[in-house]
């Protein structure tokens, strides 16, 4: 039997464990005992592994009796973590979303014979999946990705709360975002641009610019316009950006009755507990992503619009389905040997191969998360419509 680790026991890392285990031999390893134990309530067949994985040695040796690694551990520490499970010459799959170019990794993991899929969820991941099955059939001129993870109930004053971990929700809120206008990078202060529009079950909502690009700006520099924006309920960020104006998101430390304080560190343990979802609260995933371009002469716009929703049966967060379950569909084509290639591959690079796209469509749909297809013809060309 496959024998997989997964780095990480927080609700996403916990979800891909389950899913895994209905198949492969699964050990999750993790620095909360509390967290492990969670789990192992939930299937005693998974083992679990006390890990302080910012210990490169410890997490070497961990790792090696492994044939494949799913790294789900915070994004401040992901790009080391990959770093080393390549060094170790190990097989992985990363949804740790880490700030760093993960391309840099390349040249390592070719080295080392590696395949490495990272940025493997639900955006990062499935619209970079989507982008990337299109850019083969179509000549791509536009590109949108909005997401967002929201919770059913809204609760004042935030109406939020963090269906992962929210150390990288202010990450979103304090990293400059990129996009590309007219073949050139833009960069503005995240939260910028804030327009209001309605998606499909769930009424108005905000969007605001955020950096989930990410890998796309680099590996699909030919097309013209891309953007990715967040999603939250209306009046979320005009509270957030009061916080950020006021100085609360600085990192910068202040003297306090003589004691050094940096105001994210404090607010961040405030959000923490403001923001935290409850293990069994409702929460939903929207998403619409629309890419514009020509094929065989007519101009259209294609778009997958995804609506998913906390799962009852299971306990199982639609955060953690959606992007979850993308990254074990992409652990499951490694071992099933359907992609082989060696080097560090952003989704896009992964699905311009369509038997490795309809793998994710169908297995994402095994497990009742589904994505809606629309298209629309534009324009057709003399020639065709003649």
């Amino acid at each position: 039997m496959t024998k997989i680790i997964v780095l990480g026991a927080g609700m996403v890392g916990s979800a891909m464990a389950l899913d895994l285990a209905k198949k492969h031999s699964v050990t999750v390893a993790d620095l909360s005992g509390k967290a492990l134990e969670k789990l192992k309530q939930k299937n005693k067949n998974i083992n679990t592994l006390e890990l302080n994985a910012k210990d490169k040695a410890l997490l070497k040796s961990a790792i090696t009796p492994f044939d494949i690694v799913v790294c789900a551990v915070p994004g401040f520490m992901g790009f080391e973590t990959l770093k080393t499970i390549i060094e170790t010459g190990k097989n992985v799959v990363d949804i740790s979303f880490f700030p760093e170019n993960s391309l840099d990794l390349d040249k390592l993991a070719k080295q080392k014979g590696v395949t490495a899929i990272v940025d493997c969820g639900v955006a990062p991941g499935m619209d970079n999946i989507i982008l990337g099955y299109y850019n083969e059939k179509m000549k791509l001129t536009d590109f949108e990705c909005l997401v967002g993870g929201l919770p059913k109930v809204k609760k004042w004053p935030f109406n939020y709360k963090a269906p992962f971990s929210p150390i990288d929700v202010i990450e979103e809120y304090t990293r400059p975002a990129r996009y590309v206008e007219n073949g050139k990078i833009v960069t503005k202060p995240a939260m910028s641009d804030i327009e209001h529009i309605e998606m499909e079950g769930v009424g108005t909502l905000e969007t605001f610019n955020s950096d989930g690009l990410r890998s796309i700006i680099f590996t699909m520099p030919h097309i013209q316009n891309m953007k990715e924006k967040t999603m939250r309920y209306p009046g979320h960020i005009e509270k957030v950006l009061a916080l950020r104006d006021s100085g609360f998101l600085s990192k910068e430390p202040i003297q306090i009755n003589g004691a050094s304080v940096v105001p994210l560190d404090f607010t961040s343990k405030i959000l923490f507990n403001e923001w935290k979802l409850g293990e069994t609260e409702e929460e939903i995933t929207v998403m619409r992503v629309t890419v514009t371009g020509e094929e065989n002469g007519v101009t259209k716009q294609v778009s997958y619009h995804l609506y998913d929703e906390y799962n009852k049966e299971t306990n199982t967060s639609s955060m953690a389905r959606t992007t979850g379950y993308t990254a074990t569909a992409a652990v499951n084509l490694i071992l099933e040997n359907t992609f082989a290639e060696k080097g560090v591959f952003p989704p896009e690079l992964v699905s311009k191969h369509e038997k490795c796209f309809n793998h994710f469509i169908n297995y994402l749909k095994e497990r009742g998360v589904n994505y809606r297809k629309e298209e629309t013809i534009i324009k057709k060309s003399m020639q065709t419509a003649g």
